[in-house]
């Protein structure tokens, strides 16, 4: 479960992020964040990563209240929640399977269990056979692929999505989505902040829509606007 527990972010006196947002995801949903750029879609995704710290209240991933974990402790958070980027933020220098497997170094798998985890991944977002390519040797649908690929690797419970298809032609986009939401079926509570009217419209998913850094609308099985 996430809960956003009056939760506010200033980056300075005059930017601010986010007002005030009370908000519960419960486990296994699917949830699309809506808004314009600069909404703050991006800023509770980062606050629910960890990667940010409110400047008001608290945020909650299960029982850790994320704000006040010691620095030592957020790869532990980051074990339960994956991120995948509109920009991959891949190794252009590793393979694949050296992509995924920087997830599992850090939680200390031996080469046989990475072996293991490698391969069900890889079959999870349709890349088998393509362990050893190179991030330059694929499509970005591919290498979103892998992304998606390296944020679960770990098993986390919850996979944060930040503009994922954003760089990707519908065709491609609509693959993406078809993994992401296998992933949720799976069990796998999923964020999505997205500017996709068709995705949105099509999946009749809960829609948090965020204007000037507030909630302005909060709808199960909803559409973009």
């Amino acid at each position: 479960m996430i809960v956003f527990n009056d939760v506010s972010k200033k980056y300075s006196a005059n930017v601010v992020a986010l007002h005030e947002i009370n908000l519960t995801i419960s486990d296994g949903e699917f949830v699309f964040l809506v808004g314009s750029s600069g909404a703050g879609k991006t800023t509770m995704l980062r606050l629910v990563f960890g990667d940010l710290i409110p400047t008001k209240g608290s945020v909650f991933v299960d029982d850790w209240e994320v704000n006040k974990l010691k620095s030592n402790l957020i790869p532990l958070l980051r074990r339960k929640v994956g991120f995948v980027f509109q920009d991959f933020k891949l190794l252009s220098d590793r393979t694949v399977y050296e992509n995924i497997a920087v997830a599992l170094e850090i939680l200390g798998r031996t080469k046989k269990e990475m072996d293991k985890r490698i391969n069900e991944v890889l079959e999870i977002v349709s890349l088998v056979g393509k362990a050893n390519y190179f991030p330059r040797q694929m499509s970005w649908g591919e290498q979103q692929r892998v992304a998606i690929g390296r944020a679960i690797a770990g098993e986390a419970k919850i996979l944060l999505a930040d503009e994922p298809t954003g760089n990707l032609d519908p065709k491609t986009s609509w693959e993406i989505l078809k993994i992401i939401d296998k992933i949720n079926k799976d069990g796998t509570s999923v964020i999505m902040a997205t500017h996709n009217v068709d995705i949105v419209d099509s999946m009749k998913k809960r829609v948090i829509e965020i204007y000037n850094g507030r909630i302005v609308r909060d709808e199960k099985k909803s559409k973009y606007s």
